[in-house]
């Protein structure tokens, strides 16, 4: 018989660890940085715990797949925070196994995709459906609170008042960066842009920016010698002395742009990884030393 202590020691274990893993999953998930951030904010004083669903530094989910730990942290979450609007690519059966679904993108006034743009250059296999980019916007993103803090407050009503007084705190700073962003744009020696990445239409919308063109490049997918043509001659006949990349995307195209027109590159951020308010702030102030 002791011969056999060992194996069953390993199987207790084992199922004593296993037990601890799906324990150890976060109460609440949300699927995005932006997300996450919102929920942290709005939960802090109670001991619900949120855990980040997808943490990869990436910029979009398009034909992101789903590891099997993040399947099983679905799985067992007691609620799945979503941002919504398209973002989460991924069947709604599989988000549904959640004990319970908050979309975040509840009444927000969505836009087409290309829509705050003249012409398009983005045909690398994005379709042209709403843009799912939305906290990009503060306005955008005092709603997505707001939707999240009433979907905590149905499921954990105990802590109604908690949820509550952080939403409070949570859309004064919104409202704050909404100024500063107003403010700090205000006097911008251009108001055009170009952006090789298709996702700062919100963006442009609050602060009054006029997106001319948004390239949709990936490394292996840059854009064409015609398109390039295009788009040089495009910032010369508007006299842009900037153009703008995103942080985790390609700058190939930008490069060459540059370096026939003599405009400078920036980056801006889509806020995917990162302090949301951080990535925001950073944001506006590059727009202002771009054309200030």
């Amino acid at each position: 018989m002791k011969k056999w202590y060992p194996l069953l020691l390993a199987i207790i274990l084992a199922f004593l660890c296993g037990c601890g893993r799906q324990d150890s999953t976060p109460s609440i998930i949300a699927t995005t940085k932006p997300v996450y951030d919102f929920t942290r904010a709005l939960c802090r004083g109670t001991e619900l715990e949120v855990g980040l669903l997808i943490e990869e530094n990436i910029s979009c989910l398009h034909d992101y797949t789903l590891s099997t730990s993040q399947i099983r942290s679905i799985e067992n979450a007691q609620i799945m925070i979503i941002s919504g609007a398209g973002l989460e690519a991924f069947p709604m059966e599989l988000l549904s196994r959640s004990g319970a679904l908050i979309d975040a993108s509840v009444h927000v006034p969505l836009l087409d995709c290309g829509e705050s743009h003249d012409h398009e250059h983005d045909d690398h296999g994005h379709n042209h459906e709403s843009d799912a980019h939305i906290w990009l916007s503060p306005a955008n993103a005092m709603i997505m609170a707001k939707n999240i803090c009433a979907g905590l407050t149905q499921q954990y009503p105990a802590y109604a008042m908690v949820f509550q007084r952080n939403l409070d705190d949570l859309l004064l700073q919104l409202q704050a960066l909404q100024q500063y962003g107003e403010q700090t744009l205000a006097n911008l020696s251009c108001r055009e842009i170009i952006t090789f990445h298709d996702g700062f239409a919100y963006f442009a919308q609050v602060f009054d920016l006029h997106i001319l063109e948004a390239v949709e490049e990936e490394s292996g997918s840059e854009a064409s010698a015609k398109e390039l043509i295009a788009l040089i001659d495009t910032v010369k006949e508007h006299q842009l002395t900037a153009i703008f990349t995103e942080t985790n995307g390609s700058s190939s195209a930008a490069s060459i742009i540059a370096a026939e027109t003599g405009a400078q590159i920036y980056i801006l951020d889509m806020g995917m990884s990162g302090d949301y308010f951080d990535i925001m702030y950073r944001n506006i102030n590059t727009l202002k030393e771009a054309f200030g």
